[in-house]
C-alpha cells in the first residue's frame, strides 16, 4: 500500500478510540480477577460505530426493518434504535440456547464481557458464532450475536456488551445457570484408550480402541502408616539425600518403598519392558522425603537425615495431628517446586527460572478449589479444571512460558502454553494432587498408567512425538477428598483415625513370645517388630522390656504397636502381654523431662530453706539437697527478680561471687 492507506486507516481508528475516551464512552472497568486490563462500553452507537458502513448493512439485514438506510450515521440509528426498542426482547427469542447464554453471562456475571474460556469450560462449547480468525473474510455474513456484542476497534472480536443495552436485557432474560462442579458416588472403573496405527493392507491409519481397568486407591490409612514407618527409617539413619539438593538417593527410593503399605502408585510391572518407554520413577518415596524435610520433621545430618526434635516429637504424636501441620508448612515451602517433578519440562533452573510464579500462591489456587470439592464424593481431574477455569480461580505457572521448552532448548520453546490453562498448569495440578496431597492420605485417587493417558494438547508442542507421556502424573483421572483430608485442609474440626488393620497374623503366648503363623510380614510390619522386639528365631520375637522401654525413650509410640498386635494377634491378647504393656507405659511416663534447669550452691543450708520458702521465690526454686536450688531456665527472671526483693543476688556469669 504505497499511497498510504493504510496510515490514514490507522489514524481514522486512533481518532475513533481517543474521542471515545473523551467522550467518558471506554472506561477502565474489573474483570473477576480484580485486573483493570478490560473496558466497559457504555452505549450500543459507540459500538457500533467501530464498525464499517459494510458490517452495518449486514447487521441491518439481521433486523425485519423496512428502511434501508445507506449513510453510516443513518445505519447506526436504525440499528441502535431497534435494539434499544421492543425489538431487542424478539431478538434475543430467536437466539439458539447457547447464545442466550452467553447473553446472560454478560448480563450478570461478567460485567458485560464475552469471556471465551470461562464460558467454554462452563458450557462445554462455544455459542455458534462466525469464524473471526481473519480479517479479510468480506463476505462472511453477520452473526446475531454481533448485535449484542461490539469490539473496541476495528482489529479486535466482538466481546463488549454495551451498559446501556445491558441494562435493557436485565428486564426479561433470567440468569444464567449457576456454576456446579459435577462428582460421582463412584470413581471411574474403566478409561477407553485410542490408539492410531497403520494398517498395511488397507493402506490407511487405523484407530483402536481398549477398555483398560482404572485403579483405585484408598490412602488416608496407609498414608499415616507409611508416616510412622518412615520416621521410623529416618531415625535407624537409613534415609540418604544429597547435601545440595536434599533430594532423595536411588538407595533411598529403593529402601522406602517396600515399608508402604500399597506400595508406590506404580511398580515396575506398569512400565513396558523396551527401551523405548520413559520410566515411571518413584512418586510415593520421593514425597515422603521431600516432605518431612519441608514440614521440620527431618533434617540433614552429614549424608543422612536425622529427625529434629519435631520429628522425635512426631513419633509419640498422633498421626493425623502431624499431617495436618506438615501440611499447613508444605502450602508456604519454597523447598521445592512441583514442576521440578516434570522432567520433560526444561528450562526450570536457567533462564525460565526467573519467570516461574511463586509456588505458594499456585498452592492456594489450588486449595481454594479443593475446598469447594464435596467431601466423599469422586471429582475428574478434567472436570475441577474446566470448574477452576469457569470460575476465573486459574493459576499461571510462569509469566513467560516460551522460556520454557521441550526436547531442544531452540526448537521446543513453549510458546502456545500461555493462556488461562497449558500443559504447565494440567502437569503441576496433577502433580501436586497425587504425589503430594494424595501421598499425605487426604486424597483417594483413581488412577491409570501415564503411557495410556489421553495426550490432549501435547502433540501440539515441538518435540513431544518421542516422549513416552509429560510427566509420570498424567494418569490421575479422579480423585475423592476423604476424612483425613477433610480435617488437614480445615473442612472439618474433627477426626477420628481408622483402627489398624493387617493381613499378618501372630500367635501372642502368654510367655511373651510373638509367633508368626500367617502371611509374612510386610516391610513396614518387620521394622515395627525391629523397633519393638527382640528377634529370637526365624519368626519368633519377644517381647523385651528394656527394648520396648528403648523405642519410647526414642519417640515411638507404644500404643500404635500395641493396636497392632492386637489386630494381628489370632486371639485375644493373654493377660501377661496386657499387663506387659501396661508395665511400660506406666515405667515410660513416670519420669517427665520438665526442661533444661540450673543449679544453684547456696553459702548454707538455713540460706537455701529461707529461699526455697519465702513467698517471693519459692514458686521459682525447689530444694536439691540441704544447700542446693534448682532454677527452670524458663523461670530464671522471676526467680532473679524475687531473690533481689529478699535481699541477695545471683551472678550474671553462673560462678560464685568472690
Amino acid at each position: 500500500m504505497a499511497d498510504g492507506s493504510h496510515l490514514h486507516g490507522v489514524a481514522h481508528w486512533v481518532r475513533i478510540f481517543e474521542l471515545a475516551s473523551k467522550q467518558g464512552v471506554l472506561n477502565h472497568g474489573r474483570d473477576m480477577a480484580g485486573s483493570t486490563n478490560q473496558y466497559i462500553l457504555k452505549t450500543v452507537q459507540e459500538g457500533l460505530t467501530v464498525r464499517t458502513v459494510d458490517e452495518l448493512k449486514k447487521l441491518l439485514s439481521l433486523l425485519p426493518l423496512q428502511e434501508k438506510p445507506t449513510r453510516k450515521a443513518e445505519l447506526v440509528n436504525a440499528i441502535a434504535n431497534y435494539l434499544l426498542g421492543a425489538g431487542l426482547k424478539n431478538l434475543w427469542q430467536t437466539l439458539d440456547e447457547l447464545q442466550q447464554a452467553a447473553v446472560a453471562e454478560a448480563v450478570y456475571l461478567t460485567e458485560g464481557r464475552h469471556q471465551a474460556e470461562q464460558f467454554r469450560a462452563k458450557y462445554g462449547a462455544l455459542p455458534q458464532w462466525h469464524d473471526r480468525s481473519s480479517i479479510y473474510s468480506y463476505n462472511r455474513p453477520a452473526a446475531k450475536l454481533d448485535l449484542f456484542f461490539y469490539p473496541i476497534s476495528a482489529y479486535a472480536t466482538s466481546s463488549l456488551l454495551p451498559e446501556e443495552l445491558r441494562h435493557q436485557l436485565q428486564q426479561f432474560v433470567p440468569p444464567p445457570q449457576a456454576l456446579t462442579l459435577r462428582s460421582s458416588a463412584d470413581p471411574p472403573q474403566h478409561f477407553q484408550v485410542r490408539r492410531r496405527y497403520f494398517d498395511y493392507e488397507q493402506r490407511q491409519s487405523m484407530v483402536k480402541v481398549n477398555d483398560i481397568d482404572v485403579v483405585s486407591e484408598s490412602t488416608e490409612q496407609a498414608a499415616q502408616q507409611d508416616f510412622m514407618a518412615i520416621l521410623r527409617l529416618i531415625h535407624l539413619g537409613k534415609v540418604s539425600v544429597s547435601d545440595k539438593t536434599l533430594m532423595p538417593s536411588k538407595a533411598t527410593l529403593t529402601a522406602i518403598s517396600p515399608l508402604l503399605q500399597r506400595g508406590d502408585y506404580y511398580s515396575e510391572t506398569d512400565e513396558p519392558d523396551d527401551d523405548y518407554h520413559d520410566p515411571i520413577g518413584a512418586i510415593k518415596p520421593f514425597a515422603w522425603v521431600m516432605l518431612l524435610q519441608a514440614g521440620g520433621l527431618a533434617s540433614l545430618d552429614g549424608k543422612k537425615l536425622q529427625l529434629t526434635k519435631t520429628g522425635q516429637k512426631a513419633m509419640g504424636a498422633t498421626a493425623a495431628k502431624t499431617l495436618k501441620a506438615l501440611w499447613k508448612k508444605w502450602l508456604k515451602t519454597t523447598f521445592l517446586d512441583e514442576l521440578r517433578r516434570v522432567e520433560s519440562i526444561k528450562g526450570q533452573t536457567g533462564k525460565g527460572k526467573r519467570s516461574l510464579t511463586a509456588v505458594s500462591g499456585r498452592r492456594m489456587h489450588i486449595m481454594t478449589a479443593l475446598s469447594q470439592c464435596p467431601v466423599g464424593a469422586w471429582v475428574n481431574v478434567v472436570d475441577l479444571k474446566r470448574y477452576m477455569i469457569a470460575s476465573d480461580q486459574s493459576f499461571e505457572v510462569s509469566r513467560n512460558p516460551e522460556s520454557l521448552y521441550i526436547c531442544e532448548p531452540g526448537y521446543g520453546h513453549l510458546y502456545d502454553a500461555a493462556g488461562r490453562w497449558s500443559i504447565l498448569q494440567d502437569a503441576y495440578l496433577k502433580c501436586f494432587l497425587l504425589e503430594y496431597a494424595a501421598t499425605l492420605g487426604f486424597l483417594d485417587v483413581a488412577y491409570i498408567p501415564p503411557y495410556d493417558a489421553p495426550r490432549d494438547h501435547l502433540d501440539d508442542f515441538w518435540g513431544t512425538d518421542d516422549l513416552s507421556f509429560l510427566s509420570r502424573y498424567d494418569g490421575l483421572l479422579a480423585f475423592r477428598i476423604n476424612a483425613l483430608g477433610a480435617f488437614c485442609f480445615g473442612l472439618t474440626d474433627t477426626y477420628t483415625a481408622a483402627p489398624i488393620t493387617t493381613a499378618s497374623k501372630l500367635t501372642v503366648l502368654p510367655n511373651l513370645d510373638l509367633v508368626l503363623t500367617g502371611a509374612p510380614l510386610s516391610a513396614a510390619e518387620s521394622l515395627m517388630m525391629e523397633t519393638f522386639t527382640r528377634q529370637t528365631a526365624d519368626a519368633v520375637w519377644k517381647l523385651d522390656r528394656e527394648v520396648a522401654l528403648k523405642a519410647a525413650e526414642a519417640g515411638h509410640l507404644l500404643q500404635e504397636f500395641y493396636d497392632f498386635l492386637t489386630q494381628a494377634s489370632v486371639a485375644a491378647l493373654p493377660k501377661t502381654v496386657e499387663q506387659f504393656f501396661a508395665d511400660c507405659r506406666r515405667r515410660s511416663e513416670s519420669l517427665q523431662d520438665q526442661g533444661m534447669a540450673r543449679l544453684i550452691d547456696c553459702a548454707d543450708a538455713a540460706l537455701a530453706a529461707q529461699i526455697a520458702h519465702d513467698s517471693r521465690t519459692k514458686k521459682y526454686c525447689q530444694l536439691a539437697g540441704e544447700r542446693q536450688l534448682v532454677v527452670l531456665l524458663d523461670q530464671e527472671t522471676r526467680f532473679r527478680n524475687g531473690l533481689r526483693k529478699l535481699g541477695y543476688s545471683w551472678p550474671l556469669n553462673n560462678g560464685s561471687a568472690r
